[in-house]
């Protein structure tokens, strides 16, 4: 998404092409809310070839990522790699249709839900559930929201239009704690979490030089937030891996154990940790996860940029 500053210089013109774009898409999406499964999967085969093509500035990032990740792949298994990225994310944008605008029942069947039991905690322990950025991460936020309240932050949107629709779905049954990214304070969130909301957190984000460590992630040193690891030891918080998988018909949402023995001796080993972990999930869906973004802009001092 651009900027809002990006957006207010484009001018008036440009905005409303961008809103009124924002608008007719989503209505494309959420007119396929009743179509069975095998349709919606055609329409995002579709789409995302489509985007292949025509968003060179993403096709170029995916494969810039898959190149520094996966150095046994040679250029043509990182372009067969990188299509299906694209596709499995026009899946989960088209399937936004039933998570959005399809009853709870709907929303159940569509995601599977295991491991609910795994935050029940008899000693009431705040939780740290991570959920890395994989396709299906909407449909397991949504999903979650049937039997949990959880607190989260979010990343507001510089289109309105976008903002409004994105909000509605993460919050359409049990109502959630949404703090925005921009400014947001870790008080509103450790209050939250000390009441019984678990922390619905996204931890693979590049959070710049100055708020991030560097600790490999793909074989890859990545400025990595070391979040997690400091608000389990101020909260004594369980962490658990909360992933999405994308399956042919819908989506299982999975809930982990526990974490044994975190915190650890650092905040660096904990972090390493954290990365070994989401890097487990990676490469057993590959291409389930988000490598149209920008995970390794914030480079090392003197090394080269991968973009």
């Amino acid at each position: 998404m651009p900027s809002e500053l990006a957006i207010a210089a484009q001018g008036p013109s440009r905005r409303r092409i961008d809103i009124w774009a924002a608008g007719l898409a989503i209505a494309i999406v959420n007119s396929t809310a009743r179509w069975p499964p095998w349709a919606r999967r055609w329409l995002a085969h579709v789409v995302g070839d489509l985007g292949w093509i025509l968003v060179a500035s993403r096709r170029r990032v995916t494969l810039s990522n898959l190149k520094a990740c996966f150095p046994e792949l040679d250029a043509r298994g990182r372009r067969q790699l990188g299509r299906r990225v694209f596709r499995n994310l026009a899946r989960a944008t088209v399937d936004h249709s039933v998570l959005w605008k399809g009853s709870q029942r709907d929303v159940e069947r569509l995601v599977a839900f295991e491991g609910l039991e795994r935050l029940q905690d008899p000693a009431n322990r705040p939780v740290i559930m991570l959920a890395p950025h994989f396709v299906g991460l909407d449909a397991g936020a949504v999903r979650m929201t049937v039997d949990i309240r959880c607190v989260s932050i979010y990343a507001r949107q510089s289109n309105p239009v976008w903002d409004r629709w994105l909000a509605h779905g993460r919050s359409r049954f049990l109502p959630q704690l949404l703090v925005a990214r921009r400014g947001w304070d870790l008080r509103t969130v450790v209050r939250a979490m000390r009441d019984g909301r678990p922390f619905y957190y996204l931890p693979d984000i590049d959070g710049g030089a100055s708020n991030s460590i560097f600790v490999p992630f793909m074989g890859v040193p990545t400025a990595t937030l070391p979040m997690v690891s400091r608000l389990a030891r101020i909260t004594g918080a369980r962490v658990l891996m909360s992933v999405t998988e994308q399956t042919r018909n819908g989506y299982v949402f999975r809930v982990e154990a526990p974490w044994e023995d975190f915190p650890g001796p650092s905040v660096e080993h904990d972090t390493e940790r954290m990365n070994r972990e989401i890097e487990r999930w990676v490469r057993r869906l590959p291409d389930q996860y988000l490598w149209t973004h920008r995970r390794f802009k914030t480079r090392p001092p003197g090394a080269p940029s991968i973009y």
